[in-house]
């Protein structure tokens, strides 16, 4: 059977969106009628969140505290034939690495997870959340031990809701050599604790080293750095990758480009292969990300129309 294709609510919400995004019921429709079979929710305002971390929800935008809330919204996406393929949890505000108590990120991963539950999705995607010049502040082993002995309760926390937890490793935050991501997936050592593997991202962290202090750790290409992580992936998302980064608001690298399919430098006939041998999910979403695209809703529809292409080489 074929796999099922979603894409990042969040593409139409943050960066070049943020002053105007798009209302998440539009967001469905569209998707709706270009054939998607679900989307991937960022949940952060406006778009469904399980509400305000530090206060009232009254108006935090999006928030749906109420289990009434979150059944009512499973039900509308039943009924325009969509399903909720994964989870970005809000964790951003957060403190992981430059803490030695992360009972408040622990806590707002358990909302999330419970409101992922709820929604009846199955995976909650996390990062390192510092960028990678925390470790100049923060003495590696201490940073890695407090990662890891986070995520381990996070996935614990997740297993109680029957979820996977998915890192999202990428050159804007710490721990992006693959030994680094080989360590922690280690140190973590929980059956429902995997790696996310973006194309864009595994095209800048393992082939080019993007954003890596010190010496760099590649691969000759994405085929042999998923050799490399063989077993440890448990989402995938798809797009191309033009060897860039993103530019933060001071015109400095930030985390990989997300350009549509066609504008980077991906061969998928190559990549793709190697990346569902590699894979070790145990479901069947693909999901296309356009974060930070400045045009992203009008990439929506050329985007699906090549995943499409590719799902019916692959995908079977």
């Amino acid at each position: 059977m074929s796999k099922r294709i979603s894409i990042g609510s969040w593409a139409y919400t943050i960066g070049p969106y943020a002053s105007h995004p798009v209302p998440f019921g539009e967001v469905c429709d569209q998707l709706k009628a270009l054939g998607f079979d679900g989307v991937e929710l960022g949940a952060f305002p406006p778009h469904p969140n399980p509400g305000n971390p530090n206060g009232p929800d009254s108006e935090w935008p999006g928030a749906m505290p109420e289990k009434a809330q979150r059944s009512d919204l499973k039900a509308e996406l039943a009924a325009k034939g969509l399903a909720l393929s994964g989870i970005a949890a809000n964790l951003w505000g957060e403190k992981l690495i430059n803490t030695d108590d992360q009972t408040k990120y622990i806590s707002e991963f358990k909302r999330n997870a419970e409101f992922a539950h709820d929604l009846g999705i199955g995976g909650v995607r996390v990062d390192s959340v510092q960028p990678p010049t925390i470790l100049r502040d923060v003495d590696y082993d201490v940073a890695l031990k407090r990662v890891v002995s986070t995520w381990k309760t996070c996935a614990e926390i997740a297993a109680d809701y029957g979820l996977y937890v998915t890192w999202e490793f990428e050159p804007g935050f710490a721990f992006n050599k693959p030994s680094d991501i080989a360590r922690v997936h280690d140190g973590v050592n929980k059956a429902n604790f995997g790696l996310m593997y973006d194309t864009c991202h595994g095209q800048m962290v393992g082939v080019n080293g993007t954003r890596q202090e010190g010496t760099k750790e590649v691969f000759p290409n994405q085929v042999e750095f998923l050799r490399f992580l063989t077993g440890r992936i448990n989402h995938i998302h798809l797009i191309d990758s033009d060897n860039t980064c993103h530019k933060d608001a001071e015109g400095n690298d930030e985390t990989s480009a997300h350009p549509p399919f066609g504008q980077g430098a991906i061969d998928f006939d190559e990549v793709l292969p190697a990346l569902l041998k590699a894979s070790a999910a145990t479901h069947d979403w693909w999901t296309i990300d356009l974060c930070f695209w400045p045009d992203a809703w009008k990439a929506t529809e050329s985007c699906k129309k090549a995943v499409d292409k590719l799902n019916a080489r692959y995908g079977g």
